[in-house]
């Protein structure tokens, strides 16, 4: 079984173009039931540079679907036999101002749109600089 990854190393997903915030926001949960943003930024808020986007990905996948501890490693290997959309693909640095930061290692982290931080790593010619995909076409 082949196994895609969405893994990126040495790489600043930056905001997408249009993305509608200036400052970075935490995203809500809906209708009392936490979103795919929400599970996101809450993982890698409370735990930065723990998670590549794979273990993100599937992480906040496997909660939403209530899957058991005892299931995962099944579950995981038949979730990456297809591919799945990226972290630019996510809702954080495509609409809520949250670019992401995936180190050496591929850990990511959650870097504010508004921050110092944000700015340098912009600017930092040593790694790859990618957008966050467009929410709306062209």
């Amino acid at each position: 079984m082949t196994s895609h990854s969405t893994n990126y190393f040495n790489t600043f997903i930056e905001v997408a173009e249009d993305c509608s915030v200036v400052e970075a926001e935490i995203p809500k949960a809906k209708s009392g039931k936490p979103t795919v943003a929400s599970l996101q930024y809450e993982l890698l808020q409370e735990q930065p540079y723990t998670f590549s986007s794979d273990e993100l990905l599937f992480a906040v996948y496997a909660e939403r679907k209530n899957i058991a501890a005892d299931e995962q490693l099944e579950a995981r290997a038949s979730f990456f036999a297809r591919p799945q959309a990226c972290m630019r693909a996510s809702p954080l640095p495509k609409r809520y101002g949250w670019g992401v930061y995936s180190n050496a290692e591929g850990k990511l982290a959650l870097i504010a749109l508004e921050s110092a931080e944000y700015d340098r790593l912009s600017k930092d010619k040593t790694l790859s600089h990618v957008k966050a995909m467009r929410s709306k076409r062209c």
